[in-house]
């Protein structure tokens, strides 16, 4: 005989967790379906390139703050040798009071008057009186000099006090500055590292093709400006081919300031640590077919690139983390004015 009883339904508990499950079935197929796709090579490259232009950015300005520590530190330092010596002056000055007063004491234990009415020999008296004026005159001198230089140390030191708050914020400002470059080059590896081998290899062709040009670079007959010019020009050939490093100013690395400042420094010229700062050392050149070997060639709306022209249109540079001192044409990058010395 058939049975008529009802099949059983499930639980509200079953029911749920079936349902809960389903929606997350459709979520997570939601989220595959609309995922990111991988970026391709030409896109993984072109954000590295960003954040290369970045790094830059925050190296010229991390160099514009060591340049600042240094020069900050040495004005310290100078001011504390200032006070150390005051000290010393203020010191003899205190010795030399003080030995006008025991003197002066000595002397002055009796009544001129009185002094004057038992001595024996009146006029050496009189000789001794018109001393202990004078005695009197240099004393109140020396009190003029230590109250002068007590005034001066006490300049200093507030001068030195605040030169060392200003060194302190400068030094955390380096800090700051040092971090984010690191931190955008952590970024640019990182997504380096997201490519093939293959595809990283494609990009060190790249690379290497761009050193083979720089290797045939033709720099046609243009003479130099100047001879500092064109001794700083001698002396950055000599460089091709080291390492970009940010932070760097040679021998055996450089960022792009550091190459430019230190080609010139071997033409006997100095020059300000960043190329925000080295865009003022000299002349600027609106026109790039005025610019002559050895001129300084100023790149990017905010300056934070700089090269040496090298002629026929090509400059000598260290252009970014990950590539080497090179002769690369003046059109890979936004020209706004070069600098003559």
């Amino acid at each position: 005989m058939a049975s008529h009883r009802r099949p059983k339904q499930p639980s509200r508990t079953r029911v749920t967790v079936l349902t809960a499950t389903a929606a997350a079935a459709v979520v997570l197929s939601s989220q595959a379906a609309h995922a990111d796709p991988k970026p391709t090579k030409s896109e993984v490259k072109a954000k590295v390139d960003k954040l290369n232009q970045d790094v830059e950015k925050a190296t010229e300005h991390y160099d514009g703050a060591k340049e600042q520590q240094q020069k900050l530190k040495k004005e310290v330092d100078d001011l504390q040798d200032n006070v150390a010596r005051g000290q010393q002056d203020l010191n003899k000055l205190r010795d030399q009071l003080g030995s006008l007063a025991s003197a002066q004491y000595r002397s002055g234990g009796i009544d001129p008057s009185v002094q004057l009415f038992l001595s024996s020999d009146p006029d050496n008296f009189l000789d001794k009186a018109t001393a202990q004026d004078q005695l009197s005159s240099q004393q109140a001198d020396a009190i003029k000099k230590i109250q002068a230089k007590q005034r001066s140390l006490a300049q200093q030191r507030l001068e030195a006090q605040d030169k060392l708050k200003d060194l302190s914020a400068t030094r955390k400002k380096l800090g700051d500055n040092k971090k984010q470059v690191q931190s955008k080059l952590a970024a640019a590896n990182k997504l380096l590292n997201s490519l093939t081998a293959a595809e990283r290899a494609a990009l060190q062709a790249d690379d290497a093709r761009a050193n083979r040009a720089s290797d045939r670079a033709n720099l046609g007959n243009a003479l130099p400006a100047s001879a500092r010019g064109g001794a700083a020009l001698t002396a950055a050939k000599t460089q091709l081919g080291k390492p970009y490093v940010y932070g760097a100013t040679g021998p055996n690395s450089f960022d792009c300031s550091g190459l430019t400042s230190w080609a010139y420094a071997q033409a006997g010229v100095s020059l300000p640590r960043t190329s925000q700062a080295q865009a003022n050392a000299g002349t600027r050149i609106y026109s790039s077919s005025a610019l002559k070997p050895g001129d300084l060639v100023i790149f990017y709306g905010d300056m934070h690139h700089v090269a040496l022209y090298a002629g026929n249109g090509m400059v000598l540079h260290a252009p970014r983390t990950g590539t080497n001192v090179r002769y690369e044409s003046m059109g890979d990058m936004p020209f706004q004015f070069g600098v003559r010395i």
